[in-house]
């Protein structure tokens, strides 16, 4: 299955630098736009797929909300 990101990126000396902006944490570099294009999309993988360990036995869930973004004033 293909879903569609936003890549943000910039030159940073001699670099491709980029992030994809809808998850947050997937940043990646690379010498050249198609190199940048690769190690995004196994920063990605990596981001998703990663095997997480359990939280200790007595942990719990309970619903939460919290600000994201800033509201003008």
């Amino acid at each position: 299955m293909r879903h569609q990101f936003t890549l943000e990126y910039w030159r940073d000396g001699e670099w491709y630098v980029g992030r994809l902006v809808e998850v947050p944490g997937v940043f990646s570099q690379g010498a050249t736009l198609d190199e940048l294009d690769e190690n995004i999309q196994e920063a990605y993988e990596l981001m998703v797929t990663q095997d997480r360990s359990p939280a200790p036995a007595p942990a719990h869930l309970r619903p939460v909300e919290r600000e994201v973004g800033s509201e003008e004033s």
